[in-house]
């Protein structure tokens, strides 16, 4: 007579079935499910043997059920980042976050060039001269009363002029406004321009140069993928599942 092969939990008889092994012991499927199986943090219900499971912090969920909580999109392979309580995707937080472009009001994405000043943030190609109406880019600016002018359409149009020079008042060039104006660097704790290479990611009450924008433990880039808040500390997926 050969031996048996048993399920450890109900003692039925595992030949010819599907059975997972548990600590060296054999479960039937139904077993493993209802004593072993994961709950899924999203619906409430037990993650199956043949599901696709994903796990975060600390918490089991359906890759069906590991979404937006804002869109409903599937987080499964996108970034994303968590909001107090909430998972939520890398877009609908720069849409609730990110500031808006005063001249063409979209979002002004993190990475992307653009132009702090006076409270008001432009896209770079949004910031326009009130003169000749062309963008001003990384050029030196005037700004006069709620208007800003490149240099050529202040000093012919605007500005008071010497009747022996004929200049007028000095405009801002780009090593200066950033001294007065701009934003220091989370990372390296020098000024962002938005000129130039000048890409920078903003959260909360941060900002960071791209290049700077990397996990306070092992230093990996989080540009482009999800990141987490811990008090001063921001964490890529790895080290904020050593926690």
């Amino acid at each position: 007579m050969s031996d048996r092969f048993d399920c450890k939990n109900c003692n039925e008889s595992l030949y010819g079935r599907k059975y997972i092994q548990v600590e060296d012991n054999p479960h039937c499927i139904p077993c493993y499910d209802r004593l072993h199986a994961n709950t899924c943090e999203g619906c409430k219900e037990i993650i199956g043997h043949n599901a696709k499971e994903l796990f975060y912090e600390n918490g089991h969920y359906h890759e069906h059920c590991f979404r937006c909580f804002r869109c409903d999109r599937s987080l499964a392979d996108e970034p994303f980042t968590r909001q107090e309580d909430a998972l939520v995707c890398s877009d609908c937080f720069c849409s609730e976050f990110s500031s808006k472009c005063v001249a063409c009001d979209k979002t002004v994405m993190p990475g992307s060039r653009m132009l702090e000043y006076g409270g008001s943030t432009w896209h770079e190609d949004c910031f326009m001269c009130h003169g000749c109406e062309k963008p001003i880019g990384a050029e030196a600016f005037v700004p006069d009363k709620n208007n800003y002018y490149c240099v050529p359409c202040y000093e012919g149009r605007v500005a008071p002029q010497c009747s022996h020079c004929k200049t007028g008042d000095s405009p801002y060039c780009v090593k200066c406004f950033s001294s007065l104006y701009a934003k220091k660097c989370a990372g390296c704790n020098t000024a962002i321009t938005g000129f130039g290479d000048g890409k920078y990611v903003s959260f909360e009450e941060r900002q960071w140069h791209q290049p700077c924008f990397k996990c306070s433990r092992c230093s990996v880039s989080l540009v482009g993928s999800g990141f987490f808040p811990d008090r001063d500390l921001i964490l890529c997926a790895d080290c904020n599942s050593e926690d």
